[in-house]
């Protein structure tokens, strides 16, 4: 078992060392992690800075692969928040930096925080929605350095109401993008935690995403806490399944490695 969206002391949001981490997947039978920590340019919250120690981040990924050599693969990650005026410094970043697996995500949309919900002040829901999917597509059609997307609906869990819309059409979009250049997305299973019925993205997004003939996808808690690492797993594989995908997917120096479902459930 693989959790490849996990979260330690080295992301701003999360207080727990690498090794708590590493000890609770350890304790839950996985084989594999990797850790995406948050890197996120002008993050509208001058509270919390989403940025790391490039060189002390790569020094203690190598200090704890050996440590855990033969009990656990850890494998160094990185989970970007793209915003459309800042793609050219995520460039920068990966010209100068190497990571085995990188997460695309937005967290915010208009430069403003879903977090908070001032992004959706003074729209309607379907608003909202229309422009966060816009301006994913725009990062995805200008920006090429990644090898997933993380939580593409997130908007869902911040917004207070639902939205009637799927926007499917905007999601196929992004997929008609993304797929041919052998890119795939995640199914992120906090969106439980969070109070959704589903993971991240939904299940009607997962079967549009294989429908457009998608078939990368990798597994993630989202964890920022030993407790949560590999949440809901058993349940999310038996869902990829009963979908018809066939593998999950790691990577190293960013090639993916297909693992069969079948051997894993």
């Amino acid at each position: 078992m693989f959790d490849y969206h996990m979260h330690s002391s080295f992301s701003a949001d999360c207080q727990f060392s690498m090794e708590d981490m590493i000890d609770g997947a350890i304790q839950k039978g996985l084989t594999e992690i990797c850790f995406t920590e948050h890197i996120d340019y002008e993050y509208p919250d001058d509270t919390i800075i989403f940025d790391f120690d490039k060189k002390d981040y790569t020094r203690k990924i190598i200090e704890l692969q050996e440590k855990y050599e033969g009990l656990i693969r850890i494998k160094k990650g990185v989970e970007i928040g793209v915003q459309p005026h800042i793609l050219t410094r995520y460039e920068e970043l990966m010209d100068k930096e190497s990571f085995d697996f990188v997460i695309c995500s937005m967290h915010t949309a208009e430069k403003k925080g879903l977090h908070y919900g001032e992004f959706f002040e003074n729209k309607t829901i379907e608003e909202a929605y229309g422009i966060y999917y816009s301006e994913l597509l725009y990062c995805v059609k200008n920006y090429k350095q990644f090898n997933i997307l993380g939580h593409v609906d997130l908007v869902k869990r911040y917004a207070q109401k639902t939205c009637a819309n799927p926007f499917h059409n905007e999601l196929t979009a992004i997929f008609n993008v993304i797929i041919p250049e052998g890119k795939g997305i995640e199914l992120n299973t906090s969106g439980v935690r969070y109070g959704l019925t589903n993971g991240m993205p939904s299940d009607d997004i997962l079967k549009l995403y294989k429908q457009c003939g998608g078939e990368i996808i990798t597994l993630g808690s989202d964890a920022h806490n030993p407790e949560d690492i590999a949440y809901q797993f058993n349940g999310s594989l038996q869902l990829l399944q009963s979908i018809g995908f066939k593998y999950i997917t790691t990577f190293d120096n960013k090639k993916p490695t297909f693992h069969s479902i079948n051997n894993l459930v």
